[in-house]
């Protein structure tokens, strides 16, 4: 299989950590939508990345389909996102507070990045961060709550919420550090920082 995307994406780096665990073997290329637009157009017409070929030489887009076909090859046994039920339900809406955080960040981040300065709307800019904060502060609560071991893994293995949660605080950290993400969700920010130091996060860091 070949991923295409960034280290920086945290769209990419969920797909390539998520490879990492299962211990599927995959080769990571690496293109920019910024850099590399009219490849990433050949892959995706949205001119979006990730994108991974699996060995058929069918090339899947979107982090979520892309997810639930690793999924699907390794099975239910396997699999990062249970296959039903009330744990199944619990896993995806923490995914999509994780997700949401990332998307959120990547507004703002773009907001000042993509904007020339006397341009960047900064009630916009506010309203996403304050939008980061409330997700990350809804994560906090349900990590004291619950455990890092029953919302972020199944048995002794990083499940798909742990994953998704962990490298979209790391990619908020990268990219608002203004932000006061670690001061807003400690816990998540101590385990954020235990999943960087494992080899299947530090093979992909952020770059």
């Amino acid at each position: 299989m070949k991923l295409y995307g960034s280290t920086i994406s945290p769209f990419a780096r969920r797909i390539a950590v998520s490879l990492n665990v299962l211990g599927l073997p995959y080769e990571f290329v690496r293109l920019s939508t910024a850099k590399q637009p009219e490849e990433v157009r050949k892959l995706n017409p949205l001119t979006r990345i990730p994108a991974l070929t699996l060995d058929s030489g069918e090339t899947l887009i979107e982090s979520w389909a892309i997810l639930d076909e690793i999924d699907q090859i390794v099975g239910p046994d396997q699999a990062l996102i249970p296959p039903s039920g009330a744990t199944r339900r619990k896993v995806l809406q923490t995914i999509s507070l994780g997700v949401g955080c990332a998307e959120k960040s990547v507004w703002a981040y773009y907001e000042l990045s993509k904007r020339p300065e006397e341009k960047v709307h900064q009630p916009w800019l506010e309203q996403n961060e304050a939008q980061v904060l409330a997700g990350y502060s809804s994560l906090e609560e349900q990590l004291k709550r619950d455990g890092a071991n029953d919302l972020f893994k199944s048995g002794s293995r990083l499940n798909q919420a742990g994953i998704t949660c962990a490298v979209s605080f790391r990619f908020t950290g990268h990219v608002r550090p203004e932000l006061d993400i670690r001061g807003t969700a400690p816990t998540l920010a101590e385990f954020s920082d235990e999943c960087e130091a494992m080899n299947v996060f530090k093979s992909v860091a952020v770059s």
